[in-house]
């Protein structure tokens, strides 16, 4: 059970050059909740979870990352349109400006950590101009126990202040927004938008380049869950793909729903300390852990009230990419603590919009480093400023805006443990069945989960070519039966009733798989470029 009550400690922010200002450490999610609603800055759902807009921003900026370019960054990140460099010069003068900005304000300050295992935990300050902000940190983040914060020492700081605006001609900004990771003065600066994903992706980012670089550990964009056996699961894709949603299984443990580091001595530790869920369509009956964790000391993100505060789910007049965060003990079957042990399984999900992909299909080892470096999915709207429709989308290991190393790193150490631990891969197509967007449909989650639920017990676990159909365009050994899904699911080809359009299309998205690998393929081995889809038929 988690502690809530205050502690009593002040501290000074003077070290961060902010001055004069009114310190609220370490309040309680309640004390906070009060606080936003005393400033008008939320409102109280009938659930008794607290609702907020997030204002102009209601999803991430990639275009406004930036990696301080230093004797530390300069010759191992990856850069370019993901990991966009920045001088350390104008850091120290945004950063100047972001501290003289929130002097004299009160501020909202919380000591928290990431990792649960204690041999790869980062201490973290997290510095919020607004109350709910800080309780965000609170979900996101591991939370110290009194005993530990008597001698808690941070090593990374967030800055965050939603309302300080950037010039982009003084500041070297794009835009008045920005998210900026400084490696050498170990500092996540952001401001100008109130998106709470930007600060948990920030810290998140840092450990990317932290924990392969120095503990030879692999971070992974993923849930994952863990079984009566001790088998662990784990889950890559995309937001909207269904990590959270998938890993919330009321018959496994979930260890975390979006960020994992897999070690040498092959177990999966959570970086989190909490689930940052979307919640669009959100309904008991097919997401009963998610809706039941909405209460008290949930954050919703943007979503719509009625007069009585109940939500509208399917209300989206403000994002589709609606959000609720809730710190993991909201969740009745957790992991405690948040480390698996003994990968057993592990899922690429994709939101294929182009409805061409199999709903399940197994992988060879060159198939599952082929498409780990695709990271093939559709972006769905709302999830990315400036993305107002689903479009088919490439983001490689699965997260590439948060990948500060050359995607070949991660897919080496991913390929790497997968055979160590003798994995099995599967592709899950959780989009379109029966044609593309805008004419079929979304796939339905009870098959997906009976397809995720047949693969754990071991219906799908061994291969039997009799069992397999071995897809014409794509590779992939497609089962031919799954139990609880209808034959017919299993073939998007059969779905479609036109096997013209489905093949044109099938190819179509081939072409774009090939077109996206180029930049791959002088880091990618004659096999696992043999892993990419068929261009034509066996």
């Amino acid at each position: 059970m988690v502690d809530n009550t205050q502690i009593t400690k002040t501290i000074s922010l003077e070290k961060y050059g902010i001055k004069n200002a009114k310190v609220q450490y370490q309040l309680t999610p309640d004390e906070l909740q009060q606080h936003t609603l005393d400033k008008a800055q939320g409102v109280e759902a009938n659930s008794g979870a607290l609702a907020v807009n997030t204002g102009e921003f209601t999803g991430r900026s990639p275009k406004d990352r930036f990696i301080v370019k230093d004797a530390i960054t300069e010759d191992r990140i990856w850069w370019g349109d993901v990991n966009i460099p920045f001088d350390s010069d104008k850091f120290d003068a945004l950063y100047k400006r972001v501290v003289d900005y929130l002097s004299g304000k009160e501020i909202f300050v919380r000591d928290s950590y990431a990792c649960a295992d204690k041999n790869y935990q980062l201490n973290i300050r997290v510095i919020n101009e607004y109350p709910w902000s800080n309780m965000f940190a609170y979900n996101m983040f591991l939370r110290p126990t009194d005993e530990e914060l008597t001698n808690f020492k941070p090593e990374w700081t967030i800055v965050n202040a939603p309302g300080f605006m950037a010039d982009p001609e003084r500041d070297g900004t794009r835009q008045h927004n920005f998210a900026i990771l400084d490696f050498t003065r170990k500092i996540a600066l952001i401001g100008g938008t109130g998106y709470t994903g930007e600060i948990k992706k920030g810290i998140f980012s840092a450990l990317n380049f932290i924990l392969p670089v120095f503990k030879n550990t692999l971070p992974m964009h993923c849930s994952a869950n863990v079984g009566k056996q001790g088998d662990t699961a784990i889950f890559f894709g995309l937001s909207g793909t269904g990590k959270t949603t998938l890993s919330a299984d009321p018959n496994r443990r979930l260890i975390g729903d979006d960020e994992h580091g897999w070690t040498n001595e092959n177990t999966v530790f959570n970086f989190e300390g909490g689930c940052y869920a979307k919640v669009i369509n959100l309904s008991e009956e097919n997401e009963p852990d998610i809706f039941k964790a909405i209460k008290k000391g949930a954050i919703l993100e943007n979503v719509i009230l009625d007069d009585d505060g109940e939500v509208d789910f399917s209300n989206t007049s403000i994002t589709q990419n609606t959000r609720v965060s809730y710190p993991i003990h909201h969740i009745d079957n957790i992991q405690v603590p948040s480390i698996g042990k003994n990968p057993k399984n592990i899922f690429f999900l994709t939101a294929d919009a182009f409805g061409v992909i199999p709903p399940i299909s197994k992988l060879t080892p060159a198939q599952a480093a082929y498409h780990f470096i695709s990271g093939y999915t559709a972006k769905v709207a709302g999830t990315e400023a400036g993305v107002v429709e689903p479009q088919p989308s490439f983001s490689a290991c699965f997260g590439a805006p948060f990948m500060p190393l050359h995607p070949a790193e991660y897919a080496e150490m991913l390929s790497q443990k997968m055979k160590d631990a003798g994995v099995n891969v599967w592709l899950v197509n959780t989009g379109w069945t029966g044609g593309p967007y805008g004419v079929g449909t979304r796939m339905k989650l009870k098959y997906t989960r009976a397809m995720i639920n047949a693969v754990l017990n071991g219906d799908l676990g061994l291969y039997n070519y009799d069992d397999y159909h071995i897809h014409s365009v794509f590779g992939v050994a497609q089962p031919r039966t799954c139990p609880g899904v209808p034959t017919e699911v299993l073939s998007p080809r059969a779905t479609w009733n036109n096997d013209e359009a489905y093949y044109t299309t099938a190819f179509k998205l081939t072409n774009a798989f090939r077109e996206n690998f180029k930049k791959f393929e002088a880091y990618a081995s004659e096999e696992i470029r043999r892993g990419g889809p068929q261009r034509y038929a066996f």
